[in-house]
């Protein structure tokens, strides 16, 4: 395997780099040593902790931090957000095309993962039993398995973003002569199968569940790891990664490919042979869709897509990762109306999102069997029965979803729409009124504070939150669920075995739970094609919503099926802002994205290139 020296990373001397360093800032750097820092229990665990400090927090790192969300054709901010501080000036930056080699992003997901491998290769060498504090030698090998997850979590979330990257496993000396460590990128083949066996390894080591379960969220079980090795695969046969001739000539100094150039169906076979193995997993009895039930025993469709994202894991089987520490405050902030309880509304949607969910009789808006109206005002309530969802009016009617006067776009729409998505004129539980986005409105425009396409997220959004004092209720914020997965295999499925019954299975369990027919020949189903490319751009379309404004997810899709570029040719859309009238319902074209070949993977950083010559970097960059 390759070896390490840090000072080729371009990072700082070693305290100073260390991911740990929030401990060791409690005293001075003379005053510590390793020696001490591994007689020491505490410190002990505080590295390990240090080390998952860098998983991401969904509620936060992939809107703010990273951009991913906002980098899809889900969400919007306004442009003038620039100018408040780098996360918002590198979302606008990568938005508007001027984002180069020289613009380090805020958030240095490529330097923190070496930075914390190494913390983890450290810790792995001098983790040891300290029996008299009650470090046994069971616990420490748990902890260095930790570690070892930690260490294929972030490469494996480097490979997302950047692609091929230098495969950095063990540590040297600082004696190792330079020409051995200035390392080249290893091809994506080798980083997928050394990942491939890592979780294998570590799926063997980890139990399905914990004893303390509550005390061990978030850390490493077995269904964690079958479950990122079965998304692994499924990255790895998509048309990004699996034979893209748009990257044969992105070679290492010495000729060597990064990107095959060969498609590979066999890689879907091991997608579908992975998830398949997850699932075994989850339907022996440790992973279930997360639903809530009418008293007659029907599915309670609003309810069950609301408190997915807001119960706990003790309650909630669909939870197979998520971190415990999240910013929950600031994401209700973000997305509540601006004025409402310390609301700040600018976490916005679009109106592209806004099309692609269904009917409530599940059918697209684009079929002229789906009822879709798209002018005009309702003259009646819109009541959904089996549900007991009471937040759509002052009366706490149950069911009642829209008023008399609501826009006709959003009438009849299916249950996701009205939990993933505020529109104007909803109401507002504790605010006691209704939204107001037009322009001028309580909520809406000029400012940027205010969804600059007539949409706030409100999926994850707790009803009960009061964030102006900082009162929201504890959620979880959630890294992987079971639902991605059903839908996981239904695609992996379809391009191995066309027509299989389990890829309707699969997808007709995430419309159930959804509320909306499911697909098939039977009475009160929607009869379709099943043919391969029919199938796909249904599983397709049923991601797009289920999956709407959810950390990376729609980001890394529309990525690794290389459709983005198509997307972000037509404008972002939405209603007509800058109107204080009815006009607002028109719609209006906020901006055009750009995104060209170059977006598929970040660039890497030029200051690392400048210290490394065998870093090759991204294409058209």
């Amino acid at each position: 395997m390759k070896k390490i020296i840090y000072k080729i990373l371009t990072v700082t001397v070693f305290w100073g780099m260390m991911s740990c360093d929030k401990f060791l800032d409690k005293m001075p750097d003379d005053a510590i040593t390793m020696e001490m820092v591994f007689n020491d229990r505490v410190r002990t665990e505080e590295w390990l902790a240090a080390i998952y400090n860098k998983v991401p927090d969904p509620l936060m790192d992939y809107t703010r931090q990273w951009g991913s969300t906002f980098f899809s054709d889900d969400a919007q901010i306004a442009i003038a957000m620039s100018q408040f501080n780098d996360y918002w000036k590198w979302v606008v930056a990568n938005n508007q095309g001027s984002v180069s080699a020289t613009h380090k992003p805020p958030v240095d997901i490529w330097g923190n993962a070496y930075k914390d491998v190494r913390s983890a290769l450290l810790f792995i060498d001098n983790v040891k039993p300290l029996e008299a504090q009650g470090q046994t030698a069971v616990m420490v090998q748990q902890m260095k398995m930790e570690a070892r997850f930690l260490i294929a979590f972030y490469y494996h979330k480097l490979l997302e973003v950047y692609g091929p990257f230098p495969l950095i496993t063990e540590l040297v000396g600082a004696d190792t002569p330079l020409e051995q460590v200035i390392v080249p990128r290893t091809p994506v083949d080798e980083i997928v199968n050394w990942l491939d066996n890592e979780y294998k390894v570590l799926a063997n080591f980890f139990p399905a569940s914990y004893s303390n379960a509550d005390q061990m969220f978030g850390r490493p079980n077995k269904g964690i790891c079958k479950a990122l090795r079965a998304r692994l695969w499924l990255y790895a046969a998509s048309p990004l990664y699996n034979g893209n001739t748009e990257y044969a000539d992105l070679k290492n100094p010495d000729g060597t490919l990064l990107f095959s150039q060969t498609y590979d169906p066999s890689k879907w076979t091991k997608a579908v042979e992975a998830t398949r193995d997850f699932l075994d997993l989850a339907e022996e009895g440790n992973y279930d869709l997360y639903r809530e039930y009418y008293p007659n025993g029907r599915i309670d469709p609003f309810l069950s897509f609301q408190n997915l994202f807001l119960k706990t894991a003790n309650v909630n089987k669909e939870i197979i990762f998520g971190r415990a520490t999240n910013s929950r405050n600031w994401y209700n902030g973000v997305s509540n109306p601006r004025g409402y309880a310390g609301g700040s509304g600018y976490y916005g949607s679009t109106q592209n999102l806004v099309d692609a969910f269904f009917m409530k009789n599940g059918l697209p808006i684009n079929d002229p069997t789906s009822g879709y109206v798209e002018t005009g005002f309702s003259t009646s309530q819109t009541i959904y029965p089996n549900t007991k969802y009471d937040l759509g009016g002052s009366a706490r009617t149950e069911g009642l979803v829209s008023e008399t006067g609501t826009y006709n776009m959003y009438v009849n729409r299916e249950p996701r729409f009205y939990i993933t998505l505020w529109h104007d004129n909803q109401w507002i539980p504790r605010a006691n009124r209704t939204t107001q986005f037009k322009n001028g409105g309580q909520d809406g425009g000029p400012t940027h504070d205010s969804p600059q396409s007539g949409y706030l997220n409100r999926k994850g959004v707790n009803p009960e939150a009061d964030p102006r004092n900082n009162n929201v209720p504890y959620q979880p914020a959630i890294i992987l669920r079971l639902g991605e997965f059903y839908l996981n295999y239904a695609e992996a499925l379809n391009e191995v075995t066309p027509g299989h019954a389990d890829i309707l299975k699969y997808v007709n369990l995430i419309r159930e739970r959804a509320g909306i027919p499911t697909y098939g020949s039977g009475a009160g189903q929607i009869d379709i094609s099943t043919d391969q490319g029919t199938m796909r751009e249904i599983i397709r379309r049923e991601r797009r919503v289920e999956f709407a404004m959810e950390g990376d997810v729609r980001y890394n899709d529309i990525r690794r099926w290389k459709i983005a570029e198509d997307i972000f040719r037509a404008p972002i859309y939405g209603m007509n802002r800058s109107a204080s009238n009815n006009s607002f319902y028109q719609r209006t074209a906020y901006m055009t994205r750009s995104w060209t070949k170059r977006n598929y993977f970040w660039p890497i950083y030029q200051n690392y290139r400048d210290n490394n010559e065998n870093l090759v970097q991204n294409k058209y960059w």
